[in-house]
């Protein structure tokens, strides 16, 4: 079994479709890195995955918007194929299993995306996770009392 993990943004919004009666949430993942070459310059690679998430629940599409930061996991595969001038390609998918809302698209800069929509229409915040409740202690408790 192969597994591949990518985090990156989204290079355009989710379609939903409906395939012999089930449900494929369609996006593609682009993730940018920077490195030199052999010669010392400073280059940029953006590697696209197109991801399938075949899944009933597809309330999470309007989620995945253009920009936006996600975490996908799954299978992948490799599709080859030959354009109309007979060059041949390829092109990484992955079908998959988990996702998960990072953050906020790219050009947000803390704020909410504006897209010439007013504030409440704009797109939804990026999923918060909880911190572990902190314990208040009184100068009189010492640390010895820990179970642990």
């Amino acid at each position: 079994m192969i597994k591949l993990q990518v985090i990156g943004h989204l290079g355009r919004d989710a379609i939903v479709n409906n395939v012999n009666g089930k449900s494929v949430v369609n996006f593609t993942v682009a993730h940018s890195e920077k490195y030199k070459d052999a010669q010392g310059v400073q280059k940029d690679r953006t590697i696209w995955v197109d991801c399938a998430y075949w899944t009933d629940r597809t309330a999470i599409a309007p989620y995945l918007k253009k920009g936006t930061q996600v975490f996908a996991e799954g299978n992948p595969d490799i599709r080859n194929y030959t354009t109309q001038d007979g060059r041949t390609g390829s092109t990484l998918t992955m079908r998959v299993a988990n996702i998960q809302l990072l953050g906020g698209r790219q050009n947000e800069g803390g704020g909410a995306y504006d897209s010439g929509a007013t504030t409440s229409q704009s797109a939804a915040p990026a999923a918060t996770y909880a911190a572990t409740p902190s314990v208040a202690t009184s100068n009189n408790d010492s640390l010895d009392d820990l179970p642990f």
